[in-house]
């Protein structure tokens, strides 16, 4: 734990595009922690007490507990976002469990010390506003692709997001682990990663993914990852990064 250099605040999209006057009104507000997956940002049913801005290529989740099954993955959140606390206005419990899908360094503020920073400008107000718009919009998404979609073109589109977020095409899971994300059994899933790597568009070592062939993986994917790709370039200017830079 330590205090963030301007190159920590840099290597988070929403913060490296705020205004200098923004950053300077976080900034000695936030503390830099260098987490290990699968660790929990904070619990369903908590208070959430802090907000997380993950870095490069570290990377979170949000997942929600169905029943007595294993909890099912809704969302990603990369360097382009943040994680807890963007939106209420005083302590609500949380709804999503959030746990760190890659390691890597995050950021972390008292939720309490945005608050009052958001009160004090209304720029850093609205640009986080926008930012949750995009968030729920991925929500949105998400639901509709889980309801129509097939686990072959959800699985194409985890994978797509993962690298366009990390920034990277070697991406650290497991049959069990991307299972869980798609809320499916593993045997549909090693069904479907078996033919994503005889087709040539991925192969895998142990405990990791790597992607092959970027575009051939997106004609086999979902159009809902370049939906969440538009939205978040019109609303907040390109910066959700592209999956073809990584």
């Amino acid at each position: 734990m330590s205090t963030p250099t301007e190159e920590d605040l840099a290597s988070n999209g929403l913060l490296a595009t705020l205004t200098e006057e923004d950053r300077r009104r976080l900034a000695p507000h936030i503390l830099v922690f260098d987490l290990e997956a699968p660790a929990t940002l904070h619990e369903a049913g908590e208070e959430v007490l802090h907000t997380w801005f993950p870095c490069g290529s570290a990377m979170a989740a949000f997942c929600v507990n169905i029943d007595d099954r294993a909890a099912v993955e809704v969302a990603l959140v990369g360097s382009e976002g943040a994680i807890g606390g963007i939106v209420s206005n005083g302590h609500v419990p949380a709804f999503a469990t959030a746990q760190v899908r890659f390691a890597g360094r995050f950021l972390r503020i008292k939720t309490s010390a945005l608050e009052q920073a958001k009160l004090d400008s209304i720029s850093l107000r609205h640009w986080f506003a926008r930012y949750s718009d995009c968030l729920l919009a991925q929500l949105f998404q998400t639901a509709a692709c889980n309801a129509t979609h097939t686990i072959m073109e959800r699985a194409a589109k985890w994978l797509l997001a993962a690298a366009s977020r990390t920034r990277q095409t070697e991406i650290e899971l497991t049959h069990e682990q991307l299972a869980e994300m798609l809320g499916v059994g593993r045997t549909f899933v090693t069904r479907v990663v078996s033919r994503l790597r005889d087709e040539g568009l991925i192969t895998t070592r142990r405990g990791k993914v790597i992607i092959e062939d970027e575009a051939a993986l997106r004609a086999r994917s979902c159009s809902c990852a370049t939906s969440i790709e538009n939205h978040f370039s019109t609303v907040l200017g390109g910066l959700y990064p592209n999956a073809s830079a990584a």
